[in-house]
């Protein structure tokens, strides 16, 4: 485990193993300003923390008022008496916890009544349902506008907020109620990280003080912090339970090179210089018009090998916060939850949780890559190619959601490229359906194909990607890409925290392509992305060595872990993710692991607002929170994991029940 991170002075802060913050300043041990009871006290306390070891506790002791002889004779006796319960059998409700490999840099806690509550900031699910709530002034939004807008956008983007999504009238959440409470934001750094990240507690008024609980909610894609509320507060906040959120190193912070901007812990644009900022990338001497920095492409710290650290130091966080909250000898239970890479991101940190933090993990369509499997800049650089082409086919495009004969006359123009440069035998779009099948896709994953390709979700991911792989900046990105905002209006610079998407283009936003030419512009980049996997050169070796941080291992402790995956996934197709993880992890011996899988589900829910899309697809939210009710019973005794489900709903605009669902056969 990597040294804590050094803490400025003048006040020297020990971190001690269970995350036990101890200060000392100077003059703590003169008779001036703190009693001896106090320091007793402090004392006591991280003998409780530290049964066994005593040593950890010796810093508080040199500093405690005595006399040089005093010392001597007193400090045996006082050791003996603080360490006995710990001889008798006494156990830490923290004992779980383990050094940090994590410093917090900037923290800031507020309270919010039923009018901004934790779950909707307020909006209730009439005001989910509504558009996206303006700032009185949107060029330069409040800190609380910015939060509630960030928090309908998490909602807007991952759910389906009416009855066919779950939520409302005859559906698993009739309402969303308001939750008071505070939240604790923060930014905290990895141990040989250059920028930090955020985590985002929320600990309710009606917190359970008599069995507590922590839901850990790493956000899905490259979201912000709030990114991960539509799937964790529900399930959470409604039973009393406190969450912590992170945006796992990705996440929407971003620099304004050209105006040195970035967004403080509140959301807001901040100037150079100040102490506050989120990310600051280093700017050029001229940057052009709209030249941007994202955390996730251009931080330089490769925030996707890290995503267990992460996750593991939110928890360790966010039972600091709870500590002064509950009772001495309170055990918190700790579930992990997460959706697309938060899901990578919560299994991952349950293969590295030797403390033993977590207590279960649920998965939704999990960004996951075990031992000899493609991970997703490998076929998400090959459908960038060829799902395009395959589309040339007007007969099944024409039946898709979103398909349009602009796609059809696009995939022939593709087809033809692809033939011309030889990468393709002729230009035929059964041949390019035929490599994506022979790669993984089933065809299932294959048919949304026309909302991928319409969206550009392809290039977005690969470029980004490939920047944040290679360390790269916002001014050499691979293969001549990048991200520039020269047309933003104020409006959409000041929201980009609260509504964008963390990667790729929108709100203003471009991906700006260096090598396109030609007929079909964007081949040559896509060209080049795909090179990067396949080729032997310094930068793809170099790429290729950084996706391997990213491969999990499947070793999962002995902890009840629940996969969760839609069968239409086009993204994160589960031939290619948690079918054969659940397999490598069932063959490393994992005993408590369980997989269900979903009939007409697929990775984005907002997607079923498409028309067309509603009468064919299903929600896979619901079953991310079914999936929580089910292992927390699981975690209380009331039921067993159980075998593999799988999961054949039918769509439509009634209410989505258990029963619909098939929770209940």
């Amino acid at each position: 485990m990597p040294a804590p991170m050094p803490e400025p002075a003048p006040v020297i802060r020990m971190r001690l193993v269970g995350s036990l913050m101890v200060e000392l300043r100077p003059g703590w041990g003169e008779n001036s300003g703190r009693s001896r009871l106090a320091k007793l006290s402090q004392l006591r306390a991280c003998t409780k923390v530290h049964c066994g070891r005593p040593r950890l506790c010796y810093a508080l002791l040199a500093a405690y008022p005595l006399s040089r002889p005093m010392r001597t004779s007193f400090t045996p006796l006082l050791m003996l008496a603080l360490f006995l319960p710990c001889a008798t059998g006494a156990q830490s409700a923290w004992a779980g916890d383990q050094t940090p490999d994590w410093a917090v840099l900037a923290q800031s806690e507020s309270t919010f009544g039923d009018d901004a509550d934790l779950l909707t900031a307020g909006l209730g699910l009439s005001g989910l349902q509504a558009s996206s709530p303006l700032p009185g002034n949107p060029g330069a939004p409040t800190a609380a506008e910015l939060r509630r807008l960030a928090i309908h956008n998490a909602w807007t983007a991952l759910a389906v907020p009416r009855p066919a999504g779950g939520l409302g009238e005859g559906g698993l959440y009739e309402e969303l109620p308001a939750v008071a409470g505070d939240e604790i934001s923060a930014l905290l750094r990895l141990a040989g990280a250059r920028h930090p990240f955020r985590v985002l507690v929320q600990i309710p008024n009606n917190l359970d003080t008599n069995r507590p609980c922590l839901f850990i909610a790493p956000a899905s894609g490259s979201r912000g912090v709030y990114g991960a509320v539509p799937l964790a507060g529900p399930p959470a906040l409604t039973r009393g339970c406190a969450i912590a959120y992170t945006d796992k190193g990705a996440g929407t912070d971003h620099h304004e090179l050209d105006r040195d901007l970035s967004p403080d812990l509140a959301g807001l644009r901040r100037p150079a210089g100040d102490a506050l900022r989120a990310f600051s990338h280093r700017a050029t001497d001229a940057p052009q018009t709209g030249a941007l920095a994202m955390k996730h492409a251009h931080s330089g710290d490769h925030p996707e090998a890290d995503w267990g650290r992460h996750v593991l130091a939110a928890a360790g966080f966010a039972r600091q916060q709870l500590r002064d909250r509950l009772p001495e000898q309170s055990e918190i239970r700790v579930i992990a939850v997460g959706l697309s890479n938060g899901a990578a991101a919560a299994l991952r940190a349950a293969e590295i949780d030797s403390a033993g933090l977590l207590d279960a993990v649920v998965a939704v369509m999990p960004n996951i890559t075990s031992a000899g499997q493609s991970p997703l800049y490998d076929y998400a650089t090959l459908a960038a190619l060829y799902q395009p082409c395959a589309l040339g086919d007007a007969e099944r495009t024409l039946a898709k959601p979103l398909g349009n004969p602009v796609l059809v006359a696009m995939g022939r123009q593709r087809c033809e490229s692809l033939a011309a440069a030889g990468l393709l035998e002729a230009a035929d779009p059964e041949l390019a359906r035929a490599l994506l099948l022979e790669a993984g896709f089933e065809e299932p994953a294959l048919a949304l194909g026309a909302g991928n390709v319409a969206l550009d979700l392809w290039r977005a991911v690969a470029g980004s990607y490939a920047s944040a792989y290679l360390r790269r900046g916002p001014d050499d990105m691979p293969c001549g890409y990048a991200l520039v905002a020269a047309e933003a209006s104020e409006a959409q610079r000041a929201a980009w925290w609260a509504t964008h998407s963390g990667v790729g283009p929108g709100g203003g936003i471009d991906l700006v392509d260096g090598l396109a030419e030609g007929a079909d512009a964007a081949l040559p980049g896509l060209v080049c992305l795909r090179e990067l996997w396949i080729h032997d050169h310094d930068e793809a070796i170099a790429l290729r060595a950084a996706v391997e941080q990213t491969r999990a291992t499947a070793r999962l402790p002995e902890i009840p872990v629940l996969l969760i995956h839609g069968r239409e996934d086009g993204l994160i197709p589960a031939a290619l993710s948690s079918r054969p993880y659940v397999q490598e992890a069932r063959a490393r011996g994992a005993a408590r692991l369980a997989y269900w899988e979903v009939d007409r589900a697929q990775h984005f829910d907002a997607f079923l607002n498409v028309p067309g899309a509603g009468a064919r697809l299903v929600p896979i939210l619901p079953y991310g929170w079914a999936g929580i009710d089910h292992v927390l019973a699981v975690l209380s005794g009331a039921v067993e994991l159980g075998e593999d489900r799988r999961f054949s709903p039918q769509p439509g605009d009634a209410a989505l029940t258990r029963q619909r669902m098939g929770l209940d056969e």
